[in-house]
């Protein structure tokens, strides 16, 4: 037959192209960016453009001087610098976003082998470098809108910090937050530009869930295994809601730890990497000397993948092993 041809599976095309995918991924982000830009004003902004212009600049340039294929068109720089200007303080000096930028793209993505083949998140990677080079700034918070404020800067500690300096102070987390529930769900509180309005993220997530953008099983296992545990921990609901809104939680489980190329591939690896991501948060934000823990537990994750990959691997319906074929 004329035009036959073999060819292994995929027999099936898609019209989902990793463009419209992060096309998708940074319309779900925009509720989030801009309530951190009505929040903490127009320096927000400035690190936002300056995160996503670096990422694009930086990623042309590679490409030309490795003489790669150009791959702006595809958006994933863009979705890069987004996500890594959404989880910086607004007052970071300019250059933070730039060395930033530069660590996400040309170390952590293209050195790899560009899309697909990074061993890791590259906003993740880069943030937690750029929170071990430059710790003060990068622990600097304002109070949402500061810049109506004569003053110039109001610093302001966010609800995991608060709470984390009260549990080592009194041996009790959350008790003392100067935040309300309430505050904390629309995003009045201190904090990176993009985390702290968990009513936008949820909106966010819920639209890549619904598109069928993501697979609902890592961030239902992230978060439901993390306030599971710190239900467990602390008998509280309310502790419990306060721990699941506070921090990064909310953004690393929609937006980081279902990153298709640094995450598993199967349902049940899926939620055996929210499992372990909520443990490590859980872990990290109680017993250990940071308050915050997401963006170490998806890093640490990001390195088990291809394991969790293995333990988890599916067998070809019919397929025998050599052995078998052989009888």
């Amino acid at each position: 037959m004329k035009g036959l041809f073999v060819s292994p599976s995929p027999h099936r095309a898609t019209e989902m192209s990793t463009t419209k995918i992060m096309l998708m991924v940074i319309i779900a982000l925009v509720p989030a960016a801009a309530a951190g830009c009505v929040f903490f004003g127009p320096r927000a902004a400035g690190v936002l453009a300056l995160c996503i212009a670096c990422s694009i600049i930086f990623e042309a340039l590679f490409n030309i001087v490795t003489k790669r294929e150009q791959t702006v068109g595809d958006l994933s720089a863009v979705v890069t610098g987004l996500l890594l200007g959404m989880n910086l303080p607004a007052t970071v000096p300019f250059y933070i976003p730039v060395i930033g930028s530069f660590v996400a793209i040309i170390i952590v993505k293209q050195l790899f082998g560009g899309i697909g083949q990074n061993f890791a998140n590259p906003a993740i990677a880069a943030r937690i470098v750029l929170m071990l080079s430059f710790s003060t700034p990068m622990t600097s918070w304002v109070k949402p809108y500061w810049y109506t404020s004569v003053v110039d800067a109001e610093t302001s500690a966010t609800p995991l910090a608060a709470s984390w300096l009260n549990y080592t102070e009194n041996g009790s987390a959350y008790k003392m937050s100067p935040f309300t529930l309430g505050e904390m769900f629309f995003g009045e509180t201190g904090g990176c530009i993009g985390e702290t309005c968990a009513a936008a993220l949820i909106v966010g997530g819920l639209f890549l869930m619904i598109t069928r953008v993501i697979s609902p099983a890592t961030p239902i296992a992230f978060i439901g295994s993390f306030a599971l545990l710190t239900l467990i921990y602390t008998g509280s609901a309310v502790e419990t809601l306060y721990g699941v809104l506070a921090g990064g939680l909310l953004i690393g489980a929609f937006f980081m730890a279902t990153d298709y190329a640094t995450t598993p591939l199967t349902a049940s690896g899926k939620i055996i990497f929210g499992i372990g991501c909520a443990i490590v948060t859980f872990v990290i934000r109680n017993f250990g000397s940071y308050p915050e823990g997401v963006s170490f537990s998806i890093l640490l994750m990001n390195l088990l993948t291809p394991y969790i990959d293995k333990l988890t691997k599916l067998s070809p319906l019919g397929a025998k092993t050599a052995k078998e074929g052989k009888a």
